[in-house]
């Protein structure tokens, strides 16, 4: 098993950079990973990849020396288990509203005395060959991220990251909007006030802040990094891939005389 050294960068105050798959071919997470990314998330909430697909992105992922996140389609320990049994180094987990809902993600994630999750030998153990390691790997490096995605979650933010085995935490402007009833309003007094909140109680935490720069612009990126965001999604295949195309026509299609 590659050691990964995500943990280590989001308590560094470093930034880590990675992106989102949402295509399941194998090729996509191979390209992605050897383009430099630290980290790259298969996500499981908004595309029609399977548990099948999910394993073999992960190890492509992994083999390439990037670590490989999942993010789920909802607080299961069902799917947290497999996912973390197919090899994933960690989880991103959508719509933690309390502390209880956070704490019942880290205990998914890890093996009793400190959480619940059952034992099973599959490939993140080596298929059965290198259970000891995988145990001691796995509370040294595995990693959990809530999601800030509703105004339930803004008004329990402290207690949710005060929650051991919380590594970080991304923000869902988009739902959060949508939770206050002002759907990507995001000059909203109310939307201004739901951020302004999560800086505050965040920077208080010590966690890793996160947010996911949709599309493909570095200046966007630039600008949450100058906000203090330090676990930064950059775009994702699907938007990586239609904006080159679009971008690249635009600049050619003058050429058509």
């Amino acid at each position: 098993m590659n050691k990964d050294l995500l943990k280590d960068t989001l308590r560094s105050k470093k930034i880590a950079w990675g992106s989102w798959i949402t295509l399941a071919h194998p090729a996509i997470a191979e390209i992605m990973a050897k383009a430099g990314f630290t980290w790259l998330a298969v996500d499981l909430e908004h595309s029609v990849i399977t548990i099948r697909e999910a394993e073999e992105l992960i190890r492509v992922i992994g083999l390439c020396g990037v670590v490989p996140l999942v993010r789920l389609s909802a607080n299961d320990p069902v799917q947290i288990k497999r996912v973390m049994d197919a090899g994933a180094h960690g989880v991103i987990v959508p719509m933690v509203n309390s502390a209880a809902q956070a704490e019942q993600a880290v205990a998914s994630v890890y093996y009793p005395p400190r959480g619940r999750r059952g034992v099973g030998l599959a490939r993140a153990q080596g298929y059965g060959s290198n259970f000891e390691g995988y145990r001691e790997w796995l509370p040294q490096e595995a990693v959990v991220i809530v999601q800030v995605e509703h105004i339930q979650a803004v008004e329990n933010l402290a207690e949710i990251l005060a929650v051991e085995g919380v590594d970080g935490y991304f923000v869902g402007p988009y739902d959060l909007s949508s939770s206050l009833g002002i759907p990507a309003q995001w000059a909203h007094v109310r939307m201004t006030e739901a951020m302004a909140r999560i800086r505050e109680v965040g920077g208080a935490s010590g966690k890793a802040p996160g947010i996911h720069v949709i599309e493909p612009d570095p200046e966007a990126a630039r600008q949450k990094v100058a906000e203090g965001y330090r676990l930064i999604a950059y775009s994702l295949d699907i938007r990586l891939l239609d904006h080159t195309c679009r971008q690249g026509l635009e600049a050619i299609r003058s050429l058509n005389t």
